[in-house]
């Protein structure tokens, strides 16, 4: 095979001739971020293709051929083997191939491109009453095509078993260029009348036949032994007896044999009725030993976690996170289903009796409240991510997180496998598919020295070992990729090693396709992306990461959940882009580029790492969203300080980020100023400020207003609070400083005003973290004296500043003190408000923006919570940032992506509000007020500050304060 590097050339050449129009990038802003999956491997790519057609595939794969550069068929990039990962050209099927052609709900059957998102599926199946069974945690990320490619199952595989067992047929291309079709006879041109095509399809089936019955007695005797053993080529499909299954054995061939461009998909019932019982024990062993009585019950998933997983969850989410479990330091969850909900619900306490008969619960309990499943489901789901970085700072790796065995073999492999790691002097974090007797682990592997992967090899050599011994698989379900596939020969006798062999070579005779995995495998300790890094010399002192910058960046580790277009805030610039590198993983896979001077070699100064995080809105979603805690936010903080050390600045970081103080000035003539920015000088001043004129200035309020707003909301009680004016209430809406300080009042928390500090966000959100420094250390100064009142920020984004910020960019005991006194205002009427409290009569219905800071920073302190104990009878919650975020949407060249951002969730909520009879619009944050103004236009829609809301001296809800 040719070298690649000198065959990149030609190879873009051969392509704007062969598919003029095709998407090819070959620039470090793109291999950089498929280099990387969600496995331990780093394999930087020539050039990643976005093919449209299966066309393209043919183009792509015809130029790879005359070029000699391998491909690698990529789905949403979450295989923890490194099975998505490849040298040449990745070929991302996610883009542009993710439409579902057709729904047929009596055949229950569909027909999807290889790169549908399996919750894409599920959402338009539903409506027909039907779903595809397998179901993994990645679903809300997961396509098709990766399913397919690694044989996936998911949390209800012990009712719905494997993909294979719900694909009908294939549509693939060949390594030579050839499209066909597979299904369960065998394997057909998909152009009848291209003679060529069909004699070539028709010489290839006759080889694998005659493989197929030169290895009878091998592949009869050594596959498909226990529900879940992926490993290897699934050849028995193409027995006599199994009807010659081309289709099913294709599955779970990595794509190293054929390149699946769509598939005809079968579809499952669901159910009618459904029940959760959660199952307390001491340990993961004990649970095991339950599993098959549980079995016997046919339930339709039995999930099993360890504690650690747990408590990482409440540590990221809050305590209130995680909800329903009994007392235990390790749980099955077991979902039975059937059609009527009464017989279920009896067949769920029959259980529990049962198992309280065993005598090795600890506890257990029926879970009915649908909110509580979908909690508990959610740290399952998480369950990769959570054991990736656990509350206590520790990481842990995949390698060895995907073995499987006989269900009834369980409990008796997993006392074996925990002996094995005390052996070895590793810990590792267990959870999985306890019902198909597949267990993940992630392991506390040291892969970033020479000792250490040495260990390693160790170690999986002899897991892999003890695996067979107990009659089980290395691969469960996400396939051998490079962690396995080299421990085939511990697994497969040779002469079946030898058929894995001879098939790959008759589908792929010139190795071209996802070369290194399953036949002739890379070394498993080979590309491994870990390694020993210098400290990064930062600003922030991000001290929950040993290594600082490097390690922070480092918690990505490709699980994908930022990749999600539903649940969660995260990531709005992927929702509204759909590109990898507006994705949380895609920036922080180029952040590692950069810290390791991989594709990405100009440091900070790296023009291809600003162009990614351009488009973050620094909403830090992410930092609770993301089960590692990636946050993006501060890393972009980091990097725009240390990017323009010393140069200019975009101009909107001088207009926008020195706001607080310009504001402050502007104060004291409001009146003309205002006056003046409504006039043609206005948009002047924008366009000079690289601030959009797409957008009204909003009106500076005068100081005026604010002493007014104060001072008419003094109580003359002695204050137990200070309440902490920030910039942006200050500067445009005095009035909720008023309405906040009644409302606290009203709630036994009289409080006093301080308005003369800054939390420094804005500084921050530009990277001037010099200046935001010297601001933060003068308010720590002010409020760190001796006092130890609460401090509530009635704008949400300074209270996320001061309470996460502030400490981590100052790193003083000081700065922790003041954090940990910091409540928004939802927060102060939680924790603080004095009990049987009542506000006056709010209405029926409100439609909600919470601020994403809010989100994010204060964990189990939202708004909505508190409207619904309050007596709001229905919050219609817009899920998601608003758009505007900050500085962000008023910046010329970001303002259609925020409109974009608005469109996914605040927009629709929006358009079904009638100001004259319908649901009261709340939002505490300055930046989704003055969104959704903007979204309104004329339609006479205001959102309100919650204070404003509660407030007991509004003559009704949002009576507008005065600004000037």
């Amino acid at each position: 095979m040719t070298d690649p590097t000198t065959a990149l050339e030609p190879l873009v050449v051969r392509l704007a001739e062969t598919a003029p129009g095709l998407r090819v990038e070959t620039g470090p802003g793109s291999t950089g971020l498929y280099a990387y999956d969600a496995s331990n491997y780093r394999v930087p790519p020539r050039a990643v293709v976005f093919p449209r057609s299966a066309d393209d595939v043919v183009a792509v794969l015809g130029a790879c051929r005359e070029t000699g550069i391998p491909v690698t068929a990529r789905g949403g990039g979450t295989s923890m083997a490194g099975n998505a990962v490849g040298p040449g050209v990745v070929l991302d099927f996610s883009r542009y191939m993710n439409r579902i052609l057709d729904i047929d709900p009596v055949a229950r059957t569909a027909r999807v491109e290889a790169g549908v998102i399996l919750d894409a599926l599920r959402s338009a199946a539903a409506p027909h009453g039907l779903a595809f069974g397998p179901d993994p945690s990645s679903h809300s990320r997961c396509t098709i095509g990766g399913m397919i490619g690694n044989d996936a199952c998911g949390n209800r595989s012990v009712r719905h078993g494997r993909t294979s067992g719900h694909i009908e047929a294939l549509e693939i291309v060949t390594a030579g260029g050839v499209r066909a079709v597979a299904d369960r006879t065998g394997l057909r041109a998909a152009d009848p009348d291209d003679t060529d095509a069909v004699q070539r399809i028709a010489a290839l089936e006759a080889d694998v036949r005659r493989l197929i019955d030169g290895n009878l007695a091998s592949i009869r005797t050594e596959l498909g032994r226990v529900p879940r053993q992926v490993s290897g080529y699934q050849l028995h499909h193409l027995l006599p007896e199994h009807g010659f299954d081309m289709a099913r054995a294709l599955v779970g061939t990595e794509g190293s044999c054929a390149v699946v461009t769509a598939a005809t998909v079968r579809l499952v019932a669901t159910a009618q009725a459904s029940t959760l019982l959660t199952l307390g024990y001491d340990d993961v062993v004990d649970a095991a030993e339950d599993v098959p009585e549980i079995l016997r019950r046919h339930p339709t998933a039995v999930e099993g976690m360890d504690e650690a997983i747990v408590a990482t969850m409440r540590a990221r989410r809050g305590p209130d996170s995680v909800t329903g479990l009994p007392e235990g330091r390790a749980w099955l969850y077991v979902e039975l289903d059937g059609d009527d909900q009464a017989a279920v619900d009896a067949r769920a306490d029959e259980l529990l009796d049962a198992l309280r008969a065993q005598g090795r619960m600890t506890g257990g309990r029926v879970v009915h409240s649908p909110a509580e499943r979908r909690s508990l489901w959610r740290v399952r789901e998480d369950g990769a991510g959570l054991a990736a970085r656990l509350v206590d700072g520790s990481e842990s790796w995949p390698g060895w997180e995907d073995a499987a065995v006989a269900p009834e073999d369980l409990a008796a492999y997993l006392r074996d496998f925990r002996k094995l790691l005390a052996a070895h002097g590793l810990t590792g974090v267990l959870y999985g598919h306890f019902g198909a007797g597949c267990v993940h682990v992630r392991i506390d592997f040291d892969l970033a020295t020479d000792t250490g992967r040495a260990a390693t090899r160790r170690f999986l050599t002899e897991a892999a070992a003890l695996v067979v011994e107990h009659g089980g698989s290395l691969s469960g379900e996400h396939g051998d990729g490079r962690a396995r596939g080299e421990l085939l020969e511990v697994m497969y006798s040779h002469r079946l090693i030898r058929a894995f062999a001879d098939f790959k070579e008759l589908f792929d005779p010139e190795g071209l396709l996802n070369p290194g995995v399953i036949v002739d495998p890379a070394p498993l300790d080979a590309d491994l992306a870990l390694r020993e890094l210098p400290l990064v010399d930062t600003t922030f002192t991000f001290p929950h990461d040993e290594d600082g910058f490097a390690g922070a960046v480092r918690r990505c580790v490709g699980v994908g959940r930022c990749r999600s277009d539903a649940g969660g805030v995260m990531c709005p610039s992927y929702r509204a882009t759909g590109e990898e590198n507006d994705s949380t993983r895609g920036r922080a896979r180029l952040l590692q580029e950069m810290v390791r001077g991989g594709t990405v070699q100009d440091g900070w100064r790296s023009t291809e790492v600003r162009d990614a995080l351009d488009l973050c809105l620094s909403c830090k979603a992410c930092s609770s969203d993301c089960p590692v805690g990636v946050d993006m936010a501060t890393y972009k903080a980091e990097f725009l300080h240390q990017h323009y050390k010393g140069r200019v600045r975009p101009r909107s970081h001088y207009s926008l980020g020195w706001l607080p103080l310009t504001s402050k000035l502007v104060g004291y003539a409001a009146r003309p100023v205002n006056a003046l920015l409504r006039g043609p000088l206005g948009k002047l001043l924008a366009r000079l400020g690289g601030v959009t004129t797409k957008r009204r200035i909003p009106a500076f309020a005068s100081r005026r207003a604010l002493r007014k707003a104060l001072r008419t909301a003094r109580t003359g009680e002695p204050a137990k609070a200070l309440l902490f004016v920030d910039s942006f209430t200050r500067a445009f809406r005095p009035e909720v400083a008023g309405a906040a300080s009644r409302v606290l009042a009203d709630a036994g928390i009289p409080c006093t005003a301080q308005d003369d500090l800054c939390c420094g966000l804005t500084w921050v959100s530009t990277g001037q973290l010099s200046l935001a420094r010297r601001i933060m250390a003068r308010t720590v100064a002010r409020l760190d004296n001796g006092d130890d009142r609460p401090i509530v920020v009635a704008e949400p984004s300074c209270a996320a500043a001061l309470r996460r910020d502030v400490p981590e960019l100052l790193g003083t005991d000081a700065a922790r003190r003041v954090a940990a006194r910091v409540h928004t205002l939802t927060g102060a009427l939680t924790d603080l408000a004095a009990p049987g409290w009542a506000p006056p009569e709010l209405p029926d219905n409100v439609v909600l923006q919470t601020h994403c800071h809010e989100y994010a920073t204060f964990k189990g302190r939202h708004p909505r919570d508190l409207l619904g104990r309050l007596g709001v009878r229905k919050v219609d919650e817009a899920e998601g940032c608003c758009g505007l975020a900050g500085n962000f949407g008023f910046e010329e060249q970001h303002y259609d992506t925020s409109m974009a951002v608005a469109d996914l969730a605040l927009r629709p909520r929006l358009d079904d509000v009638d100001p004259r009879t319908s649901a009261v619009v709340v939002a505490d944050g300055f930046s989704c007020a003055t969104q959704i103004d903007h979204l309104a236009g004329d339609r006479g829609i205001r959102a309100l500050h919650l204070a404003e809301l509660l407030d007991p001296a509004a003559d009704r809800p949002g009576q507008p304060g005065e600004n000037s």
